[in-house]
């Protein structure tokens, strides 16, 4: 039982990496537009890699959601640019600041 309960966070990461790659099956990812972001008229902060944050956020595969672990890579007042994996595949997106929530 001990091992189980050390390989946990493994398995629920190897789940999650299979359910992100069968999400993305439905089609491409989805990223807020230039026209969304608004990145003329909003300030653009860019974290360094000290300060990336881990996040849970909701993204899109065509219309497909899934929720995923991710780091914050960059943010605007209102939308959140960040990066996550599975297996070998590294995606990366613009979400709306209020499909993040911080891992606390």
């Amino acid at each position: 039982m001990g091992a189980s309960k050390r390989l946990a966070p493994y398995y629920d990461m190897q789940a999650q990496h299979q359910a992100i790659l069968s999400a993305a099956k439905h089609g491409p990812l989805q990223s807020l537009t230039e026209r969304e972001l608004a990145l003329r008229e909003q300030p653009v902060t860019i974290y360094p890699h000290a300060l990336q944050r881990r996040v849970r956020a909701w993204v899109r595969f065509g219309p497909e959601a899934i929720r995923v672990d991710a780091k914050l890579m960059r943010s605007t007042p209102l939308a959140a640019g960040i990066e996550f994996r599975a297996d070998r595949e590294v995606f990366r997106c613009w979400v709306w600041g209020n499909a993040v929530s911080v891992d606390g």
